[in-house]
């Protein structure tokens, strides 16, 4: 049995939630559960602990997918503010998930990042960030609409010799929930895949797959199945991580 590990989203304390509305919730989201489960391999939801007993849990994880959700602050990768009540970010998640990925990085713990996630593994290596796609890109297309969520796709062009190993065709069709990009791809990153029409990079892995398993897509591989005809499979992506987790899995023991 494979135990996978799943960064948390927060919910920070809401007087006005009437459920545990005087309480910080730590979360993870369904459809990463069902993409991430069978009957030989199991995700585990990161709680919040402090460093020696987080580092032990982190010990038991065969390979920790960095999953979506609320912005990075942009003091994460040294900016200011473009506008910070309509885009806060979450700098306590931010240096939560940088502890965790400095653990896997020391340990060459496979790493798997999606959308957040993604941007979380670019800042940790120097990278830095669009805050806003349609404000600082001047984007031509929609990467982010809250109405149309999941719906919501665009063609990416494979560039990176890992990605088309999964999917041979140059140029396949992604889902896209974000409003925040890669403006400076981190050091030791490598591209593997871009938006034709804005260049923004949508993919990436690290300089040595062999030395260590870390890869990120900006779209939701999970999400896939409510356009399942529209875009490409999610199925080579969770599958080629499993590998990674299984071999470090033998390598423990």
């Amino acid at each position: 049995m494979l135990s996978i590990g799943l960064t948390p989203c927060f919910m920070y304390k809401d007087p006005s939630r009437k459920v545990f509305g005087h309480k910080n919730l730590t979360y993870m989201e369904n459809d990463m559960v069902k993409y991430v489960s069978n009957s030989t391999h199991l995700p585990y939801l990161i709680p919040l602990l402090e460093d020696e007993l987080l580092n032990t849990f982190l010990s038991r994880c065969d390979g920790i997918i960095f999953q979506g959700g609320s912005d990075l602050s942009p003091h994460s990768y040294g900016k200011d503010f473009l506008d910070e009540q309509k885009w806060p970010g979450d700098i306590f998640r931010d240096k939560y998930e940088f502890k965790i990925l400095d653990y896997c990085v020391k340990h060459k713990v496979p790493v798997f990042g999606i959308c957040r996630g993604f941007q979380i593994i670019n800042t940790y290596f120097k990278g830095t960030l669009h805050q806003d796609l349609a404000t600082n890109l001047k984007t031509p297309i929609e990467h982010r609409c809250a109405q149309k969520y999941d719906h919501v796709f665009h063609d990416v062009i494979i560039n990176g010799t890992i990605l088309n190993k999964l999917y041979p065709e140059k140029k396949i069709s992604v889902n896209s929930v974000h409003h925040q990009g890669v403006e400076i791809l981190g050091k030791n990153l490598r591209s593997e895949a871009y938006c034709p029409d804005d260049n923004l990079i949508e993919a990436f892995s690290y300089k040595d797959m062999n030395e260590h398993y870390l890869f990120a897509v900006q779209w939701h591989p999970e999400f896939s199945e409510t356009i399942k005809e529209k875009v490409v499979s999610p199925n080579p992506l969770i599958e080629m991580f499993f590998k990674a987790s299984l071999t470090y899995q033998k390598g423990k023991k």
